[in-house]
């Protein structure tokens, strides 16, 4: 019994030892951390530092464009590699730290536009509403902006108009602003946010909560189905309830209910171009095929997704505007020029954005200098493998590139990548063309976000707005490359309205 027993735990150790080496010897060839190539834990402490970005720079500047992160993952530094890995004829499968973001709902688990692996499924979940996230269609959805923008410029002059010079948390506010317009373009309906300038039930504390677990998790992500994905302790320690879903379902029901009663007057159906009604309408082209779930989940997608990252984008752009007084005074210079020429509104159109081209170059650069996500974009590798700078990787493997680093490509976008400079936009078409093909800013191939364009629409009429009203000072030595994940707050100015256009000309 006893010599049995010795041998199974014989057996056993012989057996994890040949794994060890294994698992270790299928990337050896991949420079890195030698403790990365035995276990996951050390890029999971990374992520907990929230630093993951700033050390993945690190790793890439000691070790070069390939850097091996963990037994099974490999970090890809080259901004060409981008078409490889997500180029819309790429087959590169989305990894399982994906699956951490999905949430559960009454003990199931579900995917969204974002997070969803089946490849199926996004399908089914994208193609009946692709149309609608078009930059044609969403200008109709101008309107909703303006209104937002209104209420935020009420009351920062409430609040903070008075005259004399007022510190103002503008990260906080640009995050509401985010927030409400989702809402409003969404279901016609603010959240609060602005209105009570307050987090409204604590839904971007919660974000951030989901975030934070998820970019720390998403490195090990088995121990996601051993804990938040367990039913067993889903019984003992309930989640609560996420209040961005329990807002959409109940618009969603109020929607319903107005069109249903709409139809027993004899009347028009609710004539609303919101996106909850275009969503409605999407589903009732083909209800057999698409279930009345799919309303709830890209709702909630809008509110969640659209809002998180453009509020991130925004404080960037801001940031570096202020911390770049030069910049900002081409900008403002920019601005004055098509102000006097009657091209340019108190809140400035899409259409009126388009015709200035160093707004357009400021906005890119930002999302160069800080993309919202500060960790990879993690695909698998399909059959056959693939070679990727010039090393070949074994299909099965995690590979991705981390937007922070591939925005810093010397090869790509200079020599000067670690500065803010509006002016490589500006230059010759193709590099410009060249340069737009190696951002992440959004992700890239058949998986780029969705609502891309809102975000679009958001900024290229808040940002001038902003600027031509307000004059802004940083007041604080905060620094944004620290606060890659969802909430930077803190972004503290000093604010003053504009009085004398010729001046900053």
């Amino acid at each position: 019994m006893v010599i049995n027993s010795v041998l199974v735990a014989a057996a056993g150790i012989v057996f994890a030892a040949f794994w060890f080496v294994g698992s270790w010897a299928r990337l050896r060839h991949i420079p890195g951390p030698f403790s990365a190539s035995i276990t996951n834990l050390r890029r999971l402490g990374w992520a907990y530092t929230a630093r993951y970005h700033e050390i993945q720079r690190a790793l890439h500047e000691k070790y070069g464009k390939i850097v091996r992160l963990g037994p099974n993952c490999v970090s890809i530094g080259d901004a060409r590699e981008i078409s490889k890995i997500h180029g819309t004829a790429a087959s590169f499968p989305k990894s399982d730290f994906y699956r951490v973001f999905q949430p559960m709902v009454h003990g199931k688990i579900v995917a969204g536009v974002f997070n969803s692996l089946d490849e199926g499924l996004h399908r089914a979940l994208r193609r009946p509403i692709a149309g609608i996230y078009s930059m044609s269609n969403l200008v109709d959805f101008e309107r909703y902006v303006d209104t937002t923008i209104n209420v935020l410029l009420e009351q920062l002059d409430r609040r903070y108009g008075n005259g004399e010079d007022a510190i103002c948390d503008m990260g906080t506010w640009l995050q509401y602003f985010a927030f409400d317009v989702m809402g409003e373009i969404t279901f016609s309906r603010r959240l609060g946010f602005l209105d009570q300038g307050t987090d409204v039930e604590g839904i971007i504390h919660q974000i951030w909560k989901v975030n934070e677990y998820g970019a720390c998790v998403g490195q090990m992500p088995w121990l996601d189905r051993i804990w938040a994905k367990n039913p067993l302790v889903h019984s003992l320690f309930p989640p609560k309830g996420s209040p961005i879903v329990a807002f959409a379902v109940a618009r969603g029901m109020e929607r319903r209910a107005a069109i249903k009663d709409a139809k027993e007057d004899g009347e028009e159906a609710y004539n609303s171009r919101d996106f909850m009604s275009r969503f409605i309408e999407a589903r009732a082209k083909d209800p057999a095929n698409i279930p009345e779930s799919y309303i709830t989940a890209w709702a909630t997608s809008n509110m969640q997704a659209g809002s998180d990252t453009t509020a991130i984008f925004l404080r960037a752009v801001v940031y570096y505007l202020l911390q770049n007084p030069e910049c900002e005074r081409k900008l403002l210079a920019e601005l004055v020029r098509a102000r006097k020429a009657g091209r340019l509104s108190d809140v400035v159109t899409w259409k009126e954005s388009r015709d200035l081209p160093y707004l357009d170059a400021c906005i890119k650069e930002a999302g160069r200098m800080h993309p919202a996500a500060g960790f990879a974009l993690e695909r698998v590798v399909p059959r056959g493998g693939v070679e990727l700078c010039g090393k070949f990787i074994a299909e099965g493997t995690v590979v991705g590139i981390n937007a922070w680093v591939a925005h810093r490509d010397r090869a790509v976008f200079g020599e000067d990548a670690d500065v803010f400079n509006p002016d490589r936009w500006l230059g010759d078409a193709g590099r410009r063309v060249s340069m737009e093909r190696c951002l992440l800013t959004f992700g890239a191939g058949h998986r780029t976000c969705i609502g891309k364009n809102i975000s679009y629409l958001e900024m290229y009429k808040l940002i001038p707005t902003l600027f031509m009203k307000y004059q802004m000072t940083l007041q604080s030595e905060w620094t944004i490359e620290n606060h890659w994940l969802a909430v930077q707050k803190n972004l503290l100015v000093k604010l003053r309205k504009r009085e004398d256009w010729d001046v900053v000309a």
